[in-house]
């Protein structure tokens, strides 16, 4: 399919669908409550014994590992210079609530949310899967920020090593030169500081489908929320092809800085600074649904980054009570979030005149 031919008429509307690959909704990543048996033998994977009690678990790709549904995103409260204490708190509350598995990257907050993770990492690096990422599409200026990725983590090793926000073609080729960053990822995991390696995005679901073509990446990252289809969708065009390739699927962006939220109370216009999020409208969806919505999509885990304390403890508990929603009552959830597409997809391209 020609790309001139994908970029408005196929990618626009919820009628789009039909035209893109079938995914089921439910069973292609099962769901489990069972005793924490390491796969195949391999004690050197992270281990949270609440996880198993408190959540549904999922396969982690080929890695062996198992993932609670639900896990801890680095932005938020732990990206914000100065709430250092607040931030240990909804850390240590969130392993202790079960979640095994943390994302953050060198970039959010300027390294201030590794720095609070790594606090709490240094007791408690065993517990939980480690992810961040480099921005950098250079071998050397990858390798500068996994040095320095380590050290505010305060880990010999990370459990994942991923590009962070890949976008364009011109990002790709960077990433893929002689002195690209890809050649860091290898190098890393040659040396043992990184054990797989990763890829992530939200801008343009055709520049990661090749991606993930193009390299046996152990993971993606792509950010998929109840709106997603109704532009660029990510769940059509990039998710059914890292299911078919059996790598792990994180997904990310679920209530999308709250604005997909009917909670949400949009600030006066004038204090919306950043053009791509102003919007008078406020969400459309309870966090319940947002959450039960992308954890019924198969993906392995889906990221949240929280505000407090109770809202780690109010995603747990939706965890806790998961069951998959049928294709109706996603539907009927999508449909819901048609009128602020605009404003949960704001990190999307949004460049062809729509």
């Amino acid at each position: 399919m020609e790309r001139k031919n994908i970029s408005r008429r196929n990618f626009l509307g919820t009628s789009m669908a039909a035209a893109a690959a079938s995914i089921p909704l439910t069973g292609v990543v099962a769901s489990e409550r069972e005793s924490p048996i390491p796969v195949n033998g391999n004690t050197n994977l992270p281990f949270n014994p609440r996880t198993f009690s408190a959540m549904p678990t999922h396969a982690f790709g080929k890695t062996g590992y198992k993932v609670g549904i639900l896990s801890l995103g680095g932005q938020a409260t732990l990206e914000i210079k100065g709430r250092e204490e607040e931030s240990e708190k909804i850390i240590n509350r969130a392993i202790d609530l079960g979640i095994n598995y943390i994302d953050t990257a060198a970039s959010y907050g300027q390294g201030v949310s590794q720095l609070n993770i790594g606090r709490v990492m240094k007791t408690r690096r065993k517990e939980v899967w480690l992810s961040t990422k480099t921005h950098d599409r250079t071998y050397d200026g990858s390798m500068r920020l996994l040095e320095e990725s380590l050290k505010n983590l305060q880990t010999d090793h990370l459990d994942t090593w991923q590009l962070h926000n890949v976008q364009t073609q011109q990002d790709l080729d960077k990433i893929f030169a002689d002195n690209g960053a890809i050649k860091a990822l290898e190098k890393a995991k040659s040396e043992g500081m990184v054990k797989h390696l990763g890829i992530t995005g939200h801008f343009e679901p055709l520049v990661l489908l090749k991606a993930i073509k193009q390299y046996p990446f152990d993971s993606i990252l792509m950010a998929v929320n109840a709106s997603d289809v109704h532009y660029l969708s990510f769940k059509n065009y990039l998710l059914p092809e890292a299911q078919r390739l059996g790598i792990a699927i994180i997904g990310m962006k679920v209530t999308t800085r709250s604005r997909i939220l009917s909670s949400w109370t949009p600030p006066p216009l004038e204090e919306q600074k950043d053009a791509r999020l102003r919007t008078p409208k406020p969400g459309t969806i309870t966090i319940q649904e947002a959450l039960n919505y992308n954890m019924s999509l198969p993906v392995s885990t889906t990221i949240i980054g929280v505000d407090s304390v109770a809202q780690i403890e109010e995603n747990v508990q939706i965890a806790s009570q998961f069951s998959p929603l049928c294709e109706i009552a996603m539907k009927e959830i999508e449909f819901k979030t048609l009128p602020i597409a605009r404003q949960a997809l704001y990190f999307r391209r949004w460049d062809i005149g729509v």
